[in-house]
């Protein structure tokens, strides 16, 4: 049986208003009047604490935007929305235990999450065998949307392959093709390794690198090792904290001035987070906030600026693109149950206003990827204002970069 209310009650219910810190975050204190029905209830997981927590907390801060613009507006399906979170902790036993609270005694209609790759692969078991619509924001690993899709799962960010895919030529171009490679050892690190492995050997490269923890935070053995390679171009693979904590020990080096730097992720959470001499290299953006000829953008950010006090990543992107795809998905299908937000979503093209970027946005029917733009942009020390750290120079279609849906070995097997 697919997931739908039991029950209807007029109640008074915890108001999903727009909260920045963490501690706001975990049951939102304000109130909305009852209207007769209860809400719609999303929830989502994300590790709020350990080394990806600025990430997690990035699309949560979008995911609660989008919250109050769409109360603001009528909710969905004419009923108020409430977003419920919690914390992974980055553990993927965890953010199982989560999910199932908040699908059985929380009675969401839609799950979300997690950055961690592993986490919301482990997550999707669940929300299958329940048949309720799970979107992935921001966990990239390839399976998810690749051998491992399912009917109800749909990401926003990019496949692993499609970053690397995207960033490699112009890495080659620019730097060379003799590289190393410091990468988390999980599912997202294992997978963007391998598809950066595959674009380089076609590219006639070579390669060494180190596989280390997720919270990994002394790099000087790898580093050292990577010093002594002499590579055209490191590729920090890390996440979050343990990101930041590579770049900072590379420049203590002096390795700036040996290789280059590049890869797939240096997102606006870490490069804020690091020295001037380590926001170098070109690198994917899977949304960039400088968009001056793209209104819907500059609207976008300067309502989210006023909003919020900052200036939205990728991460919020993710976090609001989730959110208004539960509304658009809830107005086409007029329902709120699983298979028919998920047949809903199928080829769906995001309006300009949720996509906020160039061209044709769509979830793709084979296997649920998102297929965006991908920027390539140069990172360099802050320029005209503090969050002007990425100049773009390339935009490649997410199509292109994911190759076909027979590439990614996904075979969507639909509910019964």
């Amino acid at each position: 049986m697919s997931h739908v209310k039991t029950s209807v009650r007029r109640r008074t219910f915890l108001k999903a208003g727009f909260a920045l810190g963490a501690s706001q975050v975990i049951g939102s204190p304000f109130l909305i009047a009852a209207r007769g029905e209860e809400p719609v209830k999303i929830g989502m997981v994300d590790p709020l604490t350990g080394v990806l927590s600025a990430l997690a907390q990035s699309e949560v801060d979008g995911a609660r935007y989008a919250e109050a613009e769409i109360n603001k507006t009528g909710g969905i399906l004419g009923r108020q929305v409430q977003l419920l979170v919690e914390d992974s902790a980055n553990d993927v036993g965890t953010g199982v235990q989560k999910t199932r609270k908040l699908i059985d005694r929380n009675q969401v209609d839609v799950i979300f999450g997690d950055v961690n790759s592993g986490v919301a692969y482990a997550m999707s078991q669940v929300t299958n065998e329940k048949k309720v619509l799970h979107i992935v924001p921001g966990g990239h690993t390839d399976p998810i949307t690749g051998t491992n899709c399912k009917w109800n799962v749909f990401r926003v960010c990019n496949a692993t392959t499609m970053d690397a895919e995207a960033v490699t030529p112009e890495l080659v171009k620019r730097f060379g093709n003799k590289w190393f490679f410091i990468t988390p050892d999980y599912a997202y690190g294992h997978t963007l390794q391998g598809a950066f492995v595959k674009a380089l050997t076609k590219a006639g490269g070579s390669y060494e690198g180190d596989m280390l923890p997720i919270n990994n935070a002394d790099f000087s053995a790898t580093l050292i090792k990577a010093k002594a390679y002499k590579p055209n171009v490191l590729l920090n693979n890390m996440g979050g904290l343990s990101q930041i904590d590579c770049m900072k020990q590379f420049t203590r080096f002096g390795m700036q001035k040996e290789m280059s730097l590049g890869g797939a992720l240096f997102e606006l959470e870490s490069i804020k987070g690091c020295p001037p001499d380590a926001q170098t290299g070109w690198w994917t953006y899977e949304w960039w906030w400088n968009q001056p000829n793209v209104p819907e953008v500059v609207k976008f950010v300067g309502d989210y600026r006023a909003t919020t006090k900052k200036t939205p990543s990728a991460r919020d992107w993710f976090g609001y693109v989730s959110m208004h795809t539960v509304r658009l998905a809830a107005e086409k299908a007029k329902s709120l149950e699983g298979p028919k937000l998920a047949m809903a979503l199928e080829d769906f093209e995001l309006p300009p206003d949720v996509a906020l970027q160039p061209g044709k946005v769509i979830y793709r029917k084979g296997d649920h990827q998102l297929m965006p733009n991908i920027f390539i942009g140069e990172v360099h020390p802050a320029k005209a204002s503090a969050d002007d750290l990425v100049t773009v120079g390339a935009l490649v279609p997410g199509e292109q970069a994911a190759g076909s849906v027979a590439d990614t070995g996904c075979k969507m097997e639909q509910p019964t």
